[in-house]
């Protein structure tokens, strides 16, 4: 069977198990919810997980694991989680003195960015930025096939930087919780598509439906998504003119608005400092799975 690799994603309503063979073919997943507000039933819970997998595979494999937040390069901790249980806690100290053996950790948006680069739809490519659009906004960054991190551990946090070349009416922009106005997380997540949608229109409706609606005509929904497009052709413009990667993978919920693979490529050109784009927007090969199948190949080499 070769080399198997165990990754692990930690999400906030479930945890998922995927084991892949050298060629990143999945011979085994599971998954159980996560225990809401409960570090030490998550880490019994993940144990619990990978030790039932060894049992089933026959042996005790590398296990990566991808997470929200980041490991604090200060404190050796969890920081940035919206599982606000995990944040100050020594999670990889704690799960590899429980499985005893190393581990690896990344954000999971850094997990979903090296899925895709590694044998997805950015296999291949010299750098690649792969976006999360969901209830929040992330990236993670690779580079010849390698995670970036950076000395604070927030390599590809796009979602907190203020949207670029505001209009007048985009300022200052919604509260975000990190403490700043105007984030980049808070126009295009999924529930920064429905307040702008909202403010425009009076009528509440999720990003979901906001999509659906203009499919089938509806003007308003047309005019959102509209706006929706020329705010994330101007954010993903920024990343470009900074770091001018090969290949931006969409991730997240907003991924599957299949219009925006096409119509967004046509508006950043006009905010990209150079005479031509040649950087790719490409939808995500394993969609959902790709944050848990990046987490297994966090042991890649």
């Amino acid at each position: 069977m070769g080399e198997i690799k165990i990754g692990i994603d930690l999400g906030g309503s479930k945890i998922e198990l995927i084991a892949l063979d050298e060629a990143g073919g999945e011979i085994l997943r599971q998954r159980v919810p996560t225990p809401q507000g409960d570090y030490l039933a998550t880490l019994a819970a993940i144990q619990r997980l990978v030790e039932e997998a060894w049992q089933q595979l026959g042996a005790e494999t590398t296990v990566g694991l991808g997470t929200p937040g980041a490991i604090s390069k200060a404190s050796g901790r969890l920081k940035n989680s919206n599982s606000t249980c995990l944040n100050g806690q020594p999670l990889l100290q704690d799960l590899e003195n429980r499985l005893h053996r190393p581990l690896r950790i990344a954000n999971d948006a850094d997990c979903f960015a090296l899925s895709e680069a590694t044998d997805g739809a950015a296999a291949g490519a010299g750098i690649v930025f792969g976006v999360i659009l969901g209830t929040g906004v992330g990236a993670g960054v690779i580079v010849n096939g390698k995670p970036l991190s950076g000395p604070n551990a927030i390599a590809g946090e796009w979602g907190h930087n203020p949207l670029p070349w505001p209009g007048g009416g985009e300022r200052p922009g919604p509260a975000c919780y990190c403490g700043q106005t105007g984030c980049i997380e808070t126009f295009l997540s999924g529930p920064g598509l429905a307040r702008s949608h909202l403010k425009a229109t009076g009528l509440s409706l999720s990003a979901v439906a906001i999509v659906e609606n203009a499919g089938h005509g509806d003007q308003l929904c047309e005019n959102s998504l509209q706006v929706y497009e020329d705010r994330l052709a101007r954010a993903l413009a920024h990343v470009i003119n900074i770091l001018d990667p090969d290949v931006i993978v969409l991730g997240g919920g907003l991924s599957n608005c299949l219009r925006l693979y096409a119509n967004v490529p046509k508006l950043w050109g006009r905010y990209v400092f150079s005479d031509r784009v040649d950087t790719l927007l490409v939808p995500p090969k394993f969609g959902d799975s790709s944050g848990v199948r990046g987490a297994a190949w966090l042991w890649g080499e």
